[in-house]
């Protein structure tokens, strides 16, 4: 997850302090291209995070130079905003909604798995024209694995092509195939254009704003339901690298109170467990940060100052009562390429980092972030066999190490093969 910094005036900062049941996280899924950013720039435009006199961004979540040169999201990332109902039943209270959006291509489904352990429900967002795709197939299994409750919205029903009635029948038979729940199937639609920032909760319905989408996170996605009052623990979903600060940890709190300058235990994945103390914490907020004091049970944050040697599927948690949540599961590889060090007759001509220690510093320090990644040494020191979820995976590392001046060889991709009962199996 890459974070965004941003500035706004102070009437457009959000309140620091929310009640559990004020707050609601909620992730953003779909298929590569269904418009799931766009839509995620309405829902902040609509909510003020952007500054009035600034013209509106496209894809602002879309950060990454290759993400936007691509059109897709290659890194899971999140926001938040506050929202005030004006009708209904919740009219009068102010919301703080976490969004979180999620990659829609299955190799980079590392990043979907670890984060959608952050939300409470996922809203399923889906080409009116197109349908369910693959990839929608494959993040909505995840989410249901979790036991999210999914709202759907129809996007780009103002396509002169779209086929709602046959989307929603096609989304049911997904929700089927996929073993969703009776409470599940009995799912309301939105009707909606992320693009022109509107959507309505009938097709025939007025379209002139996006305040519909919100109003549904407020009612159907549910609270957090953590214990403020337990001991502390806190899984790290992700992991962020500043050059001030070092590594910095960010998940959610789901017992207890995170605080500034407390001391903490970090439950590692050998069972060992090491004290340390938090230097600062921030709460995300607009598509930025904000420094608190502390982080109750139920909310995301991002935590520093608690070294080096803390890995993604850590428990940060009770110093005298350390007790650590199950860790991330991660689907394994699917390819494997061969990287080694450039040595045709043309080497050290275009990159600044040319040699076996410089790849292998780089490739062990991409595996600190991405999990779905596996590097293991090659048949000599110069070659590192490098494993990922698919092709596109794969790419986008070397293209960014590529960009970052260094050089070197690639192989064909093969497909892992492995035993299992006797079989030889892909």
């Amino acid at each position: 997850m890459r974070s965004i910094s941003s500035h706004w005036p102070v009437s457009f900062r959000l309140t620091m302090t929310t009640s559990t049941h004020l707050l609601r996280n909620v992730a953003i899924i779909a298929h590569v291209d269904h418009g799931k950013t766009t839509l995620v720039d309405s829902l902040l435009a609509f909510c003020g995070t952007l500054r009035p006199n600034e013209a509106q961004p496209v894809c602002v979540l879309d950060s990454d130079p290759q993400e936007r040169e691509r059109g897709i999201t290659i890194f899971s990332k999140n926001c938040a905003v506050n929202y005030a109902p004006t009708t209904g039943p919740n009219a009068g209270s102010t919301y703080r909604v976490n969004i979180i959006d999620t990659p829609g291509h299955a190799d980079f489904g590392g990043e979907v798995e670890r984060v959608l352990r952050m939300a409470d429900g996922v809203l399923l967002l889906v080409d009116a024209f197109e349908g369910p795709m693959p990839q929608t197939r494959f993040v909505l299994s995840k989410a249901l694995e979790l036991g999210l409750r999914p709202l759907v919205v129809l996007n780009k029903v103002d396509r002169p092509e779209a086929r709602c009635d046959d989307v929603i029948d096609e989304i049911f038979d997904l929700l089927i195939d996929l073993g969703a729940d009776d409470e599940m199937l009995e799912f309301d639609v939105i009707y909606a254009s992320g693009r022109d920032g509107w959507a309505a909760t009938s097709l025939d319905g007025e379209r002139t704003t996006i305040q519909p989408i919100l109003d549904e996170i407020v009612e159907r996605v549910p609270h957090p339901s953590d214990d403020p009052t337990a001991p502390l623990q806190m899984l790290i979903t992700t992991l962020d690298y500043s050059e001030y600060v070092g590594r910095i940890a960010i998940g959610r709190v789901y017992a207890g109170t995170l605080t500034a300058g407390s001391s903490v235990a970090i439950c590692r994945a050998d069972d060992k467990v090491e004290r340390v103390r938090v230097q600062k914490l921030h709460q995300f907020a607009g598509l930025g940060r904000m420094e608190v004091s502390e982080i109750h049970a139920g909310d995301l944050c991002a935590v520093e100052g608690i070294g080096e040697s803390f890995d993604l599927g850590d428990t940060i948690a009770d110093p005298e009562r350390p007790v650590a949540l199950p860790r991330v599961a991660v689907d394994e590889p699917t390819l494997h390429m061969l990287f080694r060090v450039n040595d045709s007759p043309f080497a050290g001509r275009e990159g600044k980092f040319v040699t076996s220690r410089q790849l292998a510093d780089r490739l062990q320090r991409e595996t600190q972030a991405n999990v779905a990644l596996r590097v293991e040494t090659g048949a000599s020191p110069e070659e590192f066999q490098v494993s990922g979820r698919g092709l596109l995976h794969l790419s986008v590392l070397i293209e960014n190490m590529r960009r970052e001046g260094y050089e070197l060889s690639v192989g064909r991709p093969d497909v892992i093969e492995r035993v299992i009962d006797g079989t030889m199996c892909e």
